[in-house]
């Protein structure tokens, strides 16, 4: 008889493995220019790490952090207000906020309500910066 604890094991294992590949930062930790043309940066805003939206909302992006990848996503967490910063400063949030941006800097999509990554994913697809990846990356596919 297989023990059960093996399974529960790898599939503890492989969650973690997932949501250690997610890119999570801090606002403190990265300026939006740092990005521009490198990355997609998916803010993530709270007045506090307590929020239930905000729980929520990290919660639906660690459940599958590949297709963020393969779409160059890098999230921004910011849950404080009063140390005002650069992404703050530069999007303006009011509580729980969700501001998708594109390579160019340019924020294209802001939801007051937390978005899964299938939501997410089928908006930046629709990116004409996302399209013209997509292209090039299979240019038999025009």
């Amino acid at each position: 008889m297989k023990p059960v604890y093996i399974f529960v094991v790898t599939v503890f294992l492989s969650q973690a493995a997932a949501a250690m590949a997610q890119d999570i930062r801090s606002a403190a930790d990265v300026l939006p220019a740092d990005l521009i043309w490198v990355k997609r940066p998916l803010a993530v805003f709270a007045d506090s790490p307590d929020d239930p939206s905000f729980k929520r909302q990290m919660e639906l992006l660690t459940r599958d952090p590949g297709d963020l990848d393969e779409r160059d996503v890098v999230v921004i967490t910011d849950t404080d207000p009063a140390a005002r910063s650069a992404w703050r400063t530069l999007l303006r949030p009011r509580g729980f906020s969700l501001v998708l941006m594109d390579k160019d800097g340019q924020p294209e999509i802001r939801k007051p309500i937390p978005w899964d990554v299938r939501e997410i994913t089928h908006a930046i697809d629709k990116f004409p910066l996302r399209r013209q990846e997509m292209l090039e990356q299979r240019p038999s596919g025009r």
